[in-house]
């Protein structure tokens, strides 16, 4: 049918989708948004979406990984720069593998996180995501946190950065993803809030739009 939209071929075609490169229907976009559409991050139709859904926060189940546990008050100023750069971290490989979205971060942080609380009871335990993109970003977080011990332990009069510490700012992080995401499976919502606690970094800079509008 002409002038249908592009996805149910039923409805009318009514607004332009970027990631199709055609144009759908008003149904379809909200339905199919970060679900089977792997929507860029200057689409307005997305960013409208977002600027509502921040306005809504989503409640999280109950029994969702790590919500019982009680993060000290004073570890995170005690280590702010760690925590920074940490989010750095997980910015700039999302930077360089556009194709990770915020259920891959999740998933690393919670299994890094429970890598971390074992290591702080004296036990070496490591379970690590399936999915590929998910273990990389797990290794490379990994590697990151190892070598941050290694030069506070390196440096004199510098307090050794415990494995728990380590657990519990990993925990803050996964927090934050869950609050900042809006469960979509395509969803970036957390990636972009990361990107924008870093506005000067040169990594983490998006390329110019190239939505073009019919």
């Amino acid at each position: 049918m002409s002038g249908s939209c592009a996805i149910c071929q039923k409805r009318k075609a009514s607004r332009f989708c970027p990631a199709k490169a055609e144009k759908i229907c008003a149904v379809c976009c909200g339905t199919e948004r970060e679900v089977t559409i792997d929507c860029p991050a200057d689409c307005a139709y997305l960013i409208a979406a977002h600027r509502y859904e921040s306005k809504h926060p989503r409640s999280l189940p109950a029994g969702t990984a790590l919500l019982d546990e009680t993060i000290p008050k004073d570890i995170l100023h005690a280590h702010q720069q760690p925590m920074a750069a940490l989010a750095f971290s997980i910015a700039k490989f999302c930077a360089a593998r556009p194709a990770t979205v915020d259920n891959d971060i999740l998933s690393a942080l919670e299994a890094l996180a429970q890598t971390y609380k074992t290591l702080s009871s004296g036990v070496i335990y490591e379970l690590p995501p399936e999915a590929p993109l998910q273990r990389e970003l797990y290794a490379a977080l990994r590697d990151f946190l190892d070598g941050i011990k290694k030069q506070q332990a390196e440096r004199a009069g510098s307090a050794a950065f415990k494995d728990i510490e380590v657990f519990y700012l990993l925990v803050f992080l996964y927090r934050m993803g869950l609050l900042r995401t809006n469960g979509r499976p395509r969803s970036r919502l957390f990636i972009e809030f990361l990107r924008r606690q870093f506005p000067q970094a040169p990594e983490l800079q998006r390329e110019q739009s190239r939505i073009i509008m019919p």
